[in-house]
């Protein structure tokens, strides 16, 4: 069965996204709606909505008699969600992951300090209880179940914040996540000493102890970028 109009876009947005992302499609190369069309087997309204979605994000720029010019990094949207994860299924991956560790490391300490003063007995509870999957899922290797409550304590902890602007950055943290685990960058049992480091804010932040819950929450981040420093430097080590 044929793809619908709008599984067209997505298709064809999803290939072109990741091509730019990873440099397949240079900076100042020109395309043209007719070749994406031809290329991609759309039609031009399909074609033309693709475009104006990366023009949203800042991958591309349209102008008449010109074509659509792939722009440079720097005006990329780069908090996009899709704009992170066409980042990780490319070449830059362990380098998009360490900048968004650093990008973690100003946001989460903080919302975690927030929300030991904010937090509501529902937040607590759900903190809780993803600390505890993650225990079970991490034990049994589970990655698929341990990513889901790892996510929902993130998202959870942003969220007890307080900070509409903090909160609004649970899709980028979710990225870098799902990216870890979906590229293989997790370890097959996840560490137990991060696990701890989880419980700890939880219980700060029930406790409200601000300071310990930054801390810990910081020590979180650092031994996720530590374990990609390690990746990366495996990886540099000739065969």
């Amino acid at each position: 069965m044929s793809e619908t109009p709008s599984g067209q876009h997505a298709s064809v947005l999803a290939a072109l996204g990741g091509r730019i992302a990873s440099g397949e499609l240079a900076v100042g190369q020109v395309l043209t709606l007719d070749g994406i069309c031809a290329e991609y087997a759309v039609s031009r309204s399909v074609a033309r909505e693709a475009i104006r979605v990366l023009e949203s994000m800042g991958l591309a720029a349209s102008r008449r008699r010109v074509g659509i010019t792939i722009q440079p990094r720097h005006r990329w949207n780069v908090f996009d969600p899709r704009v992170i994860r066409w980042r990780l299924d490319g070449g830059d991956r362990t380098e998009q992951l360490l900048s968004l560790s650093e990008l973690r490391r100003g946001i989460e300490p903080v919302a975690a300090a927030l929300a030991a003063g904010r937090a509501t007995p529902h937040h607590c509870r759900i903190l809780a209880a993803a600390v505890s999957d993650m225990v079970v899922h991490g034990r049994e290797g589970d990655l698929d179940r341990y990513l889901l409550a790892d996510t929902i304590f993130h998202r959870t902890l942003l969220e007890a914040s307080g900070n509409e602007m903090l909160r609004a950055l649970d899709t980028v943290v979710a990225e870098v996540l799902s990216g870890r685990t979906h590229h293989g960058m997790m370890p097959d049992r996840p560490n137990p000493a991060a696990i701890a480091l989880h419980d700890e804010v939880a219980r700060a932040v029930r406790l409200g102890d601000a300071a310990g819950a930054e801390r810990a929450m910081r020590a979180i981040i650092e031994e996720a970028a530590d374990a990609l420093r390690d990746e990366q430097a495996g990886d540099d080590q000739p065969e």
